[in-house]
């Protein structure tokens, strides 16, 4: 089984950036197929702590890094993230799609406007200019990386495109800290220079990477639940979140894709507005933020904390074509005497156990939980020795506990996470396995 595509099955921050880390080992390839720099993976290694919000996370692991079409660019965090790694001596290997979008300042500026106008209606942003910049491709004219490379077609994109962005920003927003387009056009050489070299068909290289048999990971960010089309609308991102995503963002067909592993968190988090039904506004809320250090990569905006949810693991399951799943964070939820999980959710008098699309019955429906015994309070070092023996180490109680989440899923297990260095965790199958 020559591919994999690891998604995340709840709002982001599930933990994907170690799962991806820990499975490329066994990858030769590791692709990004979608966001931009909205999307914020932690690995820690070799005593180190990595932040990415445009590398693929096998980039410590030093594997050939792909960033696909499906991506919009944001060349500043890029170029700062490969500076960073070529620094300490780790070259990135990468490949940067040419059909790939870039952000530039206009997104940013315009992100952070759109949000504060929206009021109540906002979606939490990290106001990385990531929306806009997707908005734009769809109205056909955004700036992609192949336009970058040619510098008469540049000057004729920026000529259609700087125009109508200081028009929007200043007739709709009244804001008049626009950037010229002379200025835009000097930033754009910068890049086009800078990034030249890791500039080709991406999807070219995936499908002859498959054909001689190499090992090709996609690598997902954010969450099914932030997805634009199957998520929590308006509350979500703007791009495809899901599985089917690897296929449209990396340029390779559905046959080519042989297993699909979701990540979740042993209980939810969130960031930014929008319903969660199984949110704990009380100190066990709190007790899992400060316990899980729960702020977020990109933002550092703390997350709102609550129980898992079986309802909406079991849409994800669904929707992804689930084939393994990986739980992280088991350790944070050692030392709570009772755990739960939901269910179903109530609204209105009836049982619904579907994952609604209406946010009404999602703001108002009350969580249906079941409960089970909790285990005790363990030291990362004590989650070390047991990860050392394996899955019969475990205690019983987390046994059953994790059991249950395969029962909710229908999907078999395939790695436990107690804490964000490689060697907290146990594997139960390879990635690539059949």
């Amino acid at each position: 089984m020559p591919s994999a595509v690891i998604v995340g099955t709840q709002y982001g921050d599930e933990g994907k950036g170690k799962v991806v880390d820990y499975y490329a080992s066994e990858a030769d390839v590791v692709v990004r197929f979608q966001g931009g720099g909205n999307v914020g993976h932690t690995v820690m290694a070799e005593g180190q702590t990595f932040k990415f919000n445009m590398l693929p996370s096998g980039a410590v692991r030093g594997k050939k890094l792909v960033i696909g079409n499906g991506v919009v660019v944001d060349p500043e965090r890029l170029l700062a993230e490969i500076e960073r790694l070529t620094s300490i001596g780790k070259k990135p290997d990468l490949l940067l799609s040419e059909r790939a979008h870039v952000v530039l300042p206009f997104h940013k500026l315009q992100d952070g406007l759109e949000e504060s106008a929206k009021g109540p209606s906002r979606a939490g942003t990290t106001k990385q200019g990531v929306g806009p910049a997707y908005a734009d491709k769809a109205a056909r004219f955004g700036i992609r990386v192949v336009d970058l490379m040619d510098d008469e077609l540049l000057r004729q994109r920026l000529s259609i495109f700087v125009p109508l962005k200081v028009k929007l920003l200043k007739e709709v927003f009244g804001c008049d800290t626009v950037v010229s387009e002379s200025d835009i056009l000097s930033k754009c050489i910068f890049y086009r220079e800078k990034l030249r070299s890791y500039v080709g068909d991406s999807s070219e290289f995936i499908n002859n990477a498959l054909d001689q048999g190499k090992r090709v990971l996609f690598e997902g960010g954010q969450g099914t639940l932030l997805d634009i089309d199957h998520g929590v609308y308006p509350f979500g991102t703007s791009s495809n979140t899901v599985s089917g995503a690897a296929c449209t963002g990396a340029g390779v067909g559905p046959k080519r894709i042989d297993k699909v592993l979701g990540v979740c968190k042993a209980y939810v988090t969130r960031v930014g507005d929008g319903p969660f039904p199984t949110e704990l506004k009380d100190d066990v809320g709190k007790r899992l933020q400060e316990k899980g250090k729960e702020f977020g990569t990109t933002t550092g905006r703390p997350r709102r904390c609550g129980w898992l949810d079986g309802v909406a693991l079991s849409y994800a399951a669904q929707i992804n074509s689930l084939d393994a799943l990986a739980v992280t964070k088991l350790d944070v939820l050692s030392g709570f005497r009772r755990i739960r999980i939901c269910n179903g959710y109530e609204y209105e008098g009836r049982v619904v156990k579907r994952f609604p699309a209406d946010l009404k019955i999602q703001y108002s429906c009350k969580p249906i939980y079941e409960e089970h015994e909790g285990w005790k309070e363990l030291t990362p070092e004590e989650w070390k020795e047991i990860c050392a023996k394996g899955y019969d180490a475990l205690p019983t109680q987390l046994k059953s506990y994790i059991k249950r989440i395969e029962e909710i899923a229908k999907v078999p297990i395939c790695l436990l996470s107690f804490g964000p260095e490689r060697e907290a965790t146990i594997t139960l199958a390879g990635i690539f396995e059949k």
